[in-house]
């Protein structure tokens, strides 16, 4: 007869981390000219968004976190970032910056907020006409 094999138990096959979703908020040109707080965006972001459609409803399954000129966010649950730029867009708004600047997703990840460019050749173009 062949020997029996001891079996692992069913658990130890099968652990897999659950799915979660990273996404970068890049804070650096507004935050260095001084016109953007980020410890203020990061507490609008943590008081704004919402899970299970309640805001202020964190807990462990969002976190907000800061890196110097970066915001991260990272959920368990299915988390959209488009929904992270509507938010960012309605700070903007709020602090009367949506004039200067705008977001613009520089990766899959990451949502980057820049200057307008604002081309000075055609308003001296219309001023000498």
């Amino acid at each position: 007869m062949a020997p029996v094999k001891p079996r692992r138990p069913a658990a130890a096959r099968r652990s897999r981390k659950a799915p979660s979703w990273r996404f970068t908020l890049d804070l650096t040109h507004p935050v260095e000219d001084g016109i953007l707080d980020s410890a203020n965006f990061e507490t609008f972001l943590k008081e704004r968004i919402k899970v299970n459609g309640k805001t202020g409803n964190l807990g462990s399954v969002v976190q907000v976190g800061r890196m110097k000129n970066k915001i991260n966010v990272t959920s368990e649950k299915q988390f959209s970032k488009r929904y992270l730029k509507y938010l960012t867009k309605k700070y903007l708004k709020k602090n009367n910056l949506r004039d200067w600047l705008r977001v613009v997703a520089s990766d899959k990840e990451t949502y980057e907020l820049r200057y307008f460019q604002i081309s000075q050749d055609d308003d001296e173009s219309e001023a000498d006409e």
